[in-house]
C-alpha cells in the first residue's frame, strides 16, 4: 500500500495520527500521507471483522470540498455537469451520487462522491488527486466558489454493526438509506454523514471538525463490535466488492465505458438524452456507449491459491499469441477464501466463464473471467 515516492519527513498526518499510534498501527506512506496499513489484529482478521461486525477507517486523507454557486445547490449541480457525465440536476437534497471527472480524451481523471446539502454540494475526492481536482474545479467552474475543508477529518464506519454503533452517538442516522446524506446532531455539535462507503457493506462516512475527530473515533471504538481497520483490509474489502481504485483500475487512460461504469452515467446524459454530452471527452464516451469499447474491465478468478497481482499479462491461449489484457488489482479475498483480481481484457474475451491465462514469473497459469462483485453488496436500500 505504500506509494514509495515520499520520505517520512514530507508526509502529512491526519487528525487521528496519535490515535493510530496508541492503537499499535503499522504506518506506511500512502498518497503523501502517513496512514495505518494494519493494526495488531492483522489484515485478514480486520477484513473479516468488517464483514461480520463493524470496522472504523480513517479516510481523512481524502479531499473534502464544498462547491457553492449563486444559484444554490441547483446552480452548483448544473455547473458540475460541465466537468462530469453525471445527472446532478436531479440529485435531491439529502442525497449523494457517484461521479467522474473526465478528460478531453474521455479518460477518467478521478472518481468522486457528490452530495446535495441544500445550499451547496459536498464533494469527496481521492487523496492522490485532491490538489489537481481542486485546480480542475476552479479552472472549469469560474462561476462557483470552491472551498477545501482543510480542518476536517473523515472517518468511515463499515459493516453490519455500523448503524447500531453510530446511532448510539447520533440517533438521527438510523432512518438513513444507502446514499442518503445529511447533517446530524451529536453532543457538542453537528457532523456531516452519508450512508455509503468503499467496502460493499452497509455503513457511513462521517465528516467532522479535526479537533473533535479523536474523541468521536474513541467513542465509536467503545461501542460493541467496533474495531480499527487499516488500508490493507480496506483494499481487500473493496476488491471483493468489485469497486475501482483510481490509479489502478481506472485512470486517464480508461474511459467510463471500458471501466464498465456506464451505470454511473444517467440516461439523460447518454446518447438521445435531454442533456446528452456537454462534458469533457463526450464524443469518445458517447460513441462507446453506442457502439461498445474495445476492452472491458472484468472480474478474474485465478485457479489454485496463488494471487495474480496488478500488471500480470493475460493471454487467450496457454502458449503463444499476444496478450489480450492485463490485471489491474489482485490479491486474496478472505471472505471468498480464494484469490481474486480485476483487469481489462479485449471485449471479445470479456464474457463470464471465458478461460484465460495469466503470465506469472514466466509461466502461464489458468484464470477465468468472473462476474463482479465477488462478494455480494449489503447496502441498506
Amino acid at each position: 500500500m505504500a506509494d514509495g515516492h515520499t520520505s517520512h519527513a514530507d508526509l502529512r498526518r491526519t487528525p487521528l495520527f496519535a490515535l493510530h499510534q496508541a492503537l499499535g498501527a503499522r504506518m506506511v506512506p500512502f498518497a503523501g500521507w502517513e496512514m495505518p496499513v494494519q493494526y495488531p489484529m492483522g489484515v485478514l482478521r480486520e477484513h473479516l471483522h468488517t464483514r461480520t461486525a463493524a470496522g472504523l477507517f480513517d479516510v481523512s486523507h481524502m479531499g473534502q470540498v464544498i462547491l457553492r454557486h449563486p444559484g444554490g445547490a441547483a446552480g452548483a449541480a448544473a455547473a458540475l455537469e460541465r466537468l462530469c457525465p453525471q445527472d446532478f440536476a436531479t440529485l435531491a437534497e439529502g442525497r449523494q451520487r457517484y461521479g467522474l471527472f473526465t478528460s478531453d480524451a474521455g479518460g477518467i481523471l478521478d472518481d468522486l462522491m457528490v452530495a446535495n446539502f441544500g445550499d451547496h454540494l459536498f464533494l469527496v475526492v481521492n487523496a492522490a488527486n485532491a490538489l489537481a481536482d481542486v485546480a480542475h474545479l476552479r479552472a472549469g467552474l469560474p462561476d462557483c466558489t470552491v472551498e477545501v475543508l482543510t480542518a476536517h477529518a473523515l472517518i468511515a464506519l463499515q459493516g453490519p454493526g455500523a448503524e447500531a454503533a453510530l446511532a448510539a452517538l447520533a440517533p438521527g442516522v438510523a432512518g438513513m438509506r444507502f446514499m442518503d446524506a445529511r447533517t446530524v446532531a451529536v453532543p457538542g455539535g453537528e457532523i456531516r454523514v452519508s450512508r455509503s462507503g468503499y467496502t460493499g457493506e452497509d455503513g457511513f462516512e462521517i465528516s467532522l471538525p479535526a479537533a473533535e475527530a479523536e474523541g468521536f473515533a474513541r467513542a465509536l471504538l467503545d461501542q460493541p463490535g467496533v474495531a480499527p481497520i487499516g488500508l490493507g483490509a480496506r483494499d481487500s474489502l473493496r476488491l471483493e466488492a468489485g469497486l475501482c481504485l483510481h490509479g489502478s483500475d481506472i485512470g486517464p487512460d480508461t474511459s467510463p465505458v471500458e471501466a464498465d461504469l456506464i451505470w454511473a452515467i444517467q440516461k439523460v446524459r447518454r446518447p438521445g438524452g435531454a442533456r446528452a454530452g456537454g462534458f469533457p471527452g463526450a464524443d469518445r464516451v458517447l460513441e462507446q456507449i453506442t457502439h461498445g469499447a474495445p476492452r472491458t474491465r472484468v472480474g478474474l478468478r485465478p485457479d489454485g491459491r496463488a494471487p495474480m497481482r496488478g500488471g500480470t499479462a493475460l493471454f487467450a491461449a496457454e502458449a503463444g499469441g499476444e496478450a489480450v489484457g492485463h490485471v489491474t488489482s489482485g490479491g486474496f479475498g478472505p471472505s471468498v477464501d480464494a484469490p481474486i483480481a480485476m483487469g481489462y481484457v479485449a471485449s471479445a474475451h470479456a464474457a463470464p466463464g471465458t478461460p484465460l491465462w495469466g503470465e506469472v514469473r514466466g509461466k502461464r497459469l489458468p484464470v477465468t473471467v468472473s462476474p463482479l462483485p465477488f462478494h455480494p453488496h449489503a447496502y441498506r436500500r
